[in-house]
């Protein structure tokens, strides 16, 4: 296994829901961009930004800003899906 490959299994992953949600975003881009043979610094340039936000966002350091997660699924030859769901449960009172 390669020394980026070992930091990659220890990296702290974020412990609760919506982090683990990033996550798995992250892992799929970072598949994605392997299937098409593409390194970070080349899907960076392909979406305008920089490899470090690429190596962030695979990380799961950080999510993305939508619209540069919306150019990496362009790159990438990706839909992206976004759905709202409610945090919690409201109860309508009746008149």
């Amino acid at each position: 296994m390669t020394p980026a490959r070992l930091r990659d299994r220890a990296r702290p992953r974020p412990a609760d829901e919506a982090g683990q949600r990033w996550v798995a975003i992250a892992e799929q881009v970072q598949a994605r961009r392997r299937e098409r043979d593409l390194s970070q610094h080349e899907l960076a340039q392909l979406c305008a930004t920089t490899q470090s936000a690429i190596a962030r966002l695979e990380r799961g350091a950080r999510p993305p800003r939508l619209d540069t997660l919306l150019r990496i699924c362009n790159a990438l030859d990706c839909e992206l899906v976004v759905e709202l769901r409610p945090r919690t449960k409201t109860t309508r009172s009746e008149p």
